[in-house]
């Protein structure tokens, strides 16, 4: 048991009052937490000035530098910055989180039950599908972002050029390793840093503003205007640029949890924003003046050649850090998929005993590593990576506003006049750039897409095979009371200690139970039937976890209610039990797990490659043992073969 399962279960507080004093420390270390936000969650979005602005001026779908060209560009960036990640996400999705938890299946947990059946399928369905194109851009923006960076080697040396891709893996490699540290150690490792970066790139851009100070008429949106209405559809494809300054918004959201709202828009206001605007608007100052050089990103352009080194140094730090934000929220998402009930049991690794929203987990770590690695190696150069940038991010974003509408109509009982104007705002925004990105998708915007399909297709089996053995145990299960009759006709014999079957249902007898009955004729004096179901909502309070039931006869029966942002811990759960009357012995509790191995010959609705697809998948994850933290000497499992 960890030493926060420990304080759970001692501590007569609920987990209410304990995220309530969670929150009271986030709010009294502000400061602290900003710095720790710099490092986590503000990387991604952070480090789009090395490469956004070579995409529109001199990437595949290149414009002129012009002054209209110029300043439209800039004012779509600095409407963008401020109506999508300001507007939108600081403003209003941020407050939409629950118990403190961000992402989009916190958004789809706040949507109220009893809408029409098909509606509530294509929120799930969108919900998860958004779920899963985080995971497309999360093998992107590692990639893109370390490769934008050190390609500021070929700058300083052209003959550097080789070393480019290599030393971009190694570095890919180095921050993959380091995720077992956790949030809360990187963030403070790289926290400092972040603040130094977003410092360089304020002072760089403030440098080419002073010589050309007229860059500011962009703040206008006539230019932005202007701008579509002179160029037309190739203003539209460039959109498919200009979004790789909001790539990091979703992410955001998505990390909320990790450190609070609060610091998160503290950091953004009065420190990641103004440092942006003034780096791209002296990123802007400089075309106006020079133009586009060849070869050279406008960003590296605009650095002094006697701190080159340095910076190219600093970038590539900033662009490791910005790696982060993505896969902090990956490990976030996934632990919410696991508790829903979309993905299989894996291993979760709990990096700090202060804040419970900071994880780790090994499989979707290595997962990411591996893809990452490979985007690296095949597309070699960040412009024809960044032709990839863009689909996930503004897909995803594009889905949070979906369900966003129906939470704040149908939760908040917001006037259905007044949420309409606000959300077509944001859909305005979300779906321009994913149109713009859809130009993208032959030329590399289908590795997100496919990326988000698998991950998809994985949830989606994972959800449905549960759903079909759930129904195929159903025909198994044996009333309770029925059970506990015959088991006093047959009188088997009773030994001591405590035997905890584990179900999945909170009705009938456990198969696993009648299975060990049959083959070993043996019952424990006391026997525990614990189920373990997962809500809506991120937490449940300690004091409302557990209800126990007592059937006579030695027999009871334990439900334990969780939120999808906890990890179940039974022998914990079994010590809150003893409240409610149930005593059992560590040194005589025995726990008793079914493990099934599935043929996919019965006669379940599920096609024959998902059933394949879904027994390999439950076959390969982690043990009920591991995932329930019960203790491996104290395990008995039985086999059983399935047809479904």
């Amino acid at each position: 048991m960890t030493e926060r399962d420990k304080a759970s279960c001692a501590s007569p507080a609920s987990r209410g009052q304990v995220f309530t004093s969670s929150l009271r420390q986030k709010q009294g270390n502000a400061w602290s937490l900003v710095l720790g936000a710099l490092g986590i969650v503000f990387g991604d979005i952070g480090t789009s000035p090395l490469y956004a602005f070579n995409e529109c001026f001199a990437g595949p779908k290149a414009i002129s530098t012009e002054e209209p060209v110029v300043l439209g560009v800039l004012s779509l960036v600095f409407w963008s910055l401020m109506g999508v990640v300001t507007f939108k996400y600081m403003l209003f999705i941020m407050r939409a989180h629950n118990k403190g938890e961000g992402g989009i299946f916190s958004l789809l947990a706040l949507v109220p039950k009893g809408l029409g059946r098909w509606v509530q399928f294509i929120l799930i369905i969108g919900a998860l599908f958004g779920a899963s194109l985080l995971f497309g851009d999360g093998v992107i923006t590692p990639a893109i972002s370390v490769l934008s960076a050190m390609e500021g080697l070929k700058v300083i040396s052209p003959a550097a050029s080789p070393w480019v891709v290599p030393l971009t893996a190694c570095v890919l490699l180095v921050l993959f390793l380091m995720q077992k540290r956790g949030t809360g150690g990187i963030g403070k490792i790289f926290g400092p840093i972040m603040l130094l970066w977003f410092g360089v790139m304020a002072v760089l851009g403030l440098i080419q503003l002073a010589q050309t100070p007229s860059v500011f008429r962009a703040l206008s949106p006539h230019y932005a205007v202007f701008f579509f209405i002179e160029y037309k559809a190739r203003a539209f494809i460039l959109l498919g640029a200009v979004v790789l300054c909001i790539t990091g918004g979703e992410a955001l959201y998505a990390d909320m949890g990790h450190f609070g709202a609060r610091p998160i828009r503290i950091g953004w206001l009065w420190l990641v924003l103004p440092a942006l605007l003034c780096n791209y608007f002296g990123q802007g100052a400089y075309l106006l003046r020079e133009g586009i050089s060849p070869g050279i990103s406008p960003f590296y352009a605009t650095v002094p050649p006697a701190v080159l080194a340095p910076v190219v140094i600093l970038a590539t730090l900033a662009a490791v850090i910005a790696s982060q934000a993505l896969i902090s929220g990956a490990f976030s998402v996934t632990r919410q998929a696991i508790q829903l009930g979309y993905c299989p049991r894996l291993k979760i690794v709990h990096t700090s005993a202060e804040h419970e929203g900071q994880i780790y987990v090994p499989f979707v770590n290595h997962a990411l590593m591996v893809a990452c690695l490979l985007l690296v190696f095949v597309f070699r150069d960040s412009s024809r990576l960044a032709t990839a940038y863009g689909v996930a991010v503004t897909g995803s974003m594009s889905i949070t506003s979906v369900v966003y509408f129906f939470v704040i109509v149908l939760n908040w009982k917001w006037k259905f006049w007044k949420a309409l104007p606000l959300v077509v705002l944001f859909l305005w925004f979300d779906v321009s750039y994913f149109s713009a990105n859809l130009l993208k998708f032959r030329e590399g915007g289908w590795v997100p897409i496919l990326i988000a399909a698998v991950v998809f297709t994985l949830m989606t089996t994972w959800k449905r095979g549960r759903t079909e053995l759930t129904k195929l145990y159903g025909g198994l299960v044996l009333p309770l009371e029925q059970f506990i009759d015959d088991m006093e006709a047959s009188a088997p014999l009773r030994v001591r200690g405590t035997a905890v079957f584990m179900s999945s249902s909170a009705k009938g007898t456990p198969p696993v139970l009648l299975h060990h009955l049959k083959h070993n004729q043996v019952l424990h004096r006391q026997v525990v039937l614990m189920s373990i179901s997962v809500g809506d909502e991120p937490w449940v309070e300690v004091d409302e976890q557990v209800k126990v039931e007592e059937f006579g006869k030695g027999f009871f029966r334990v439900v334990a209610s969780l939120g999808f942002m906890q990890t179940p811990n039974v022998p914990a759960l079994l010590l809150q039990a003893r409240k409610q009357g149930l005593v059992c012995e560590p040194s005589t509790t025995s726990y008793y797990l079914g493990r099934d191995t599935l043929l996919p010959n019965g006669a379940s609705k599920l096609m024959r490659w998902r059933k394949i697809l879904f027994a390999f998948v439950s076959k390969n994850a982690q043990t009920a043992t591991a995932y329930f933290g019960i203790p491996p000497g104290r395990v008995v499992e039985l086999g059983m073969q399935l047809n479904f």
